[in-house]
């Protein structure tokens, strides 16, 4: 068992008491956490700030070049880091490795953004004026990570908001802090200064409560739940907020899809990551003239995916990420198992032995108004709702408080073109699962689900301030809506 530490202004460094982090597969304990606290958070956020006036004025294709070397040491510690991936949050191997992945390539993506960073040039209502925009960092950004990603979304935070010439104070989530720890070791080996990162683990109501109020922390970046999104803008003040929360994903198959297609796509939706993804399909909205073939052939499938070890190259779905987890889970299988009409077709229960397992679950005659359609479950368990008529499938998967991502299959342009249209989301997937975005690509959601764009050219939105700029080389004062 490792003894690991927190990083504060270019120094690893412990604390009074410490907490565990478990492997969820055997539930033993892989390594030892410091418990920060507001004082540790407090030292943290003092350090970036002494590290942003240099890091802020180094020339974007410098910050740029350890950028690139971030992403070429998390290649070469790839296969090793996907094992502690796997090993710690429990996700199968192949997931754990494409974890790792999505992290390469969101250091790649800055890393050349920093040979941009562009604003724009427009025309003035003015003669010889000339206007323009550019981006300037923010200050010290606090981000608050999640475990589902326990590299890859770190790396959607870190790394914009370095290229764009911020410094940072990181918290962890406790389920996964070794992930985050392996990460910021390569940080520091890439080169990236002393203070400009600091990582601090601990609580939620310790540390990160701490980064959400601290006055001196200008911008603030969270992925987690709903409820904790709603605490922190009711008492982040007037800092700079992105936050990325929950989904209950929709996938509507049409009567003319390709049933083969969308019930590969369904299972993988509802239990890649054992359903422990944002963006994981909870809902499958079927046509009823289609339904009995497709849920024959899902349930079949279903029953066949082996809960087990992650490592193993025979497991199909891994563990939950704690006991917490599995009771909720199992919490909602019950909602589902008393709500009247809803038929539970496979699934719902533990296996036997150790490991925080559940397996696939699936619920047939799902109403809309039912909580188990409604409400994030995080866990493997897919409600299976009927629909006659497009417009009918859009209102259910409308029906909720989220907006992440959503699915259609059909053959039909002018279903697909409806669908983007009609769904309330942050994505539209045509003919493919609701999981899968691509780090060049904005991710994010509407409604509860949150604000943020992250990723993509617009991922350094969250992390830059916006400055327009105004040349007068008139000679004179012009006066803008005045002037002839």
């Amino acid at each position: 068992m490792a003894d690991c530490r927190m990083y504060i202004d270019g120094k690893w460094i412990g604390a009074k008491t410490s907490f565990e982090t478990i492997n969820p597969t055997t539930e033993k304990v892989l390594a030892r956490f410091p418990k920060g606290n507001e004082k540790d958070v407090d030292r943290a956020v003092k350090a970036a700030q002494k590290a942003f006036k240099k890091w802020s004025k180094t020339p974007p294709p410098i910050r740029g070049q350890i950028l690139f070397r971030v992403a070429e040491l998390l290649r070469k510690n790839k296969k090793r880091l996907g094992r502690i991936v796997a090993t710690e949050m429990g996700k199968v191997l192949p997931e754990a490795l494409g974890d790792v992945q999505e992290a390469i390539d969101t250091f790649e993506y800055f890393g050349a953004e920093g040979r941009r960073l562009f604003g724009n040039t427009t025309t003035s209502e003015l003669k010889d004026k000339f206007a323009m925009t550019i981006r300037r960092p923010v200050g010290v950004c606090g981000l608050v990570s999640p475990w589902n990603f326990p590299v890859a979304i770190p790396a959607w935070k870190l790394a914009p908001a370095l290229i764009c010439g911020n410094t940072v104070v990181f918290k962890p989530s406790s389920d996964t802090p070794l992930c985050a720890h392996e990460l910021v070791k390569i940080l520091i080996e890439a080169g990236v200064p002393p203070s400009v990162v600091n990582f601090v683990t601990g609580s939620a109501s310790d540390v990160g409560q701490a980064i959400v109020t601290h006055p001196e922390v200008e911008c603030l970046s969270f992925t987690g739940s709903k409820d904790t999104g709603e605490w922190i803008v009711a008492n982040a003040g007037l800092k700079k907020v992105g936050m990325e929360l929950g989904g209950k994903n929709p996938i509507i198959v049409m009567d003319d899809a390709d049933l083969e297609l969308a019930v590969e796509g369904i299972l993988w939706g509802a239990f890649g990551t054992t359903g422990q993804r944002c963006t994981a399909c909870s809902r499958a909205i079927v046509h009823r003239k289609i339904k009995d073939r497709l849920l024959n052939a899902l349930v079949e499938k279903a029953k066949k995916l082996r809960t087990g070890n992650p490592i193993l190259k025979t497991t199909d779905v891994g563990p939950l990420i704690n006991e917490n987890a599995v009771e909720k889970v199992e919490r909602y299988v019950e909602i589902g198992k008393d709500e009247d009409g809803a038929k539970l077709l496979c699934g719902g229960e533990k296996p036997k032995g150790t490991g925080y397992f559940y397996r696939p679950t699936i619920f047939d005659d799902v109403e809309p108004d039912m909580r188990i359609a409604r409400e994030e479950i995080f866990g493997p368990v897919l409600s299976v709702l009927e629909f006659e008529r497009l417009d009918k499938a859009i209102e259910i998967a409308n029906n909720i408080e989220y907006g992440l991502s959503s699915s259609i299959y059909t053959k039909n342009v002018n279903n697909a073109f409806k669908a983007i249209e009609g769904i309330d989301a942050g994505l539209t997937y045509i003919n493919s699962s609701t999981i899968g975005s691509e780090v060049h690509l904005p991710f994010g959601g509407v409604k509860k689900t949150g604000h943020t764009k992250e990723a993509g050219i617009m991922g350094l939105d969250e992390f830059s301030n916006v400055k327009t700029v105004y040349f007068d080389y008139s000679g004179k004062l012009q006066k803008a809506q005045i002037d002839d």
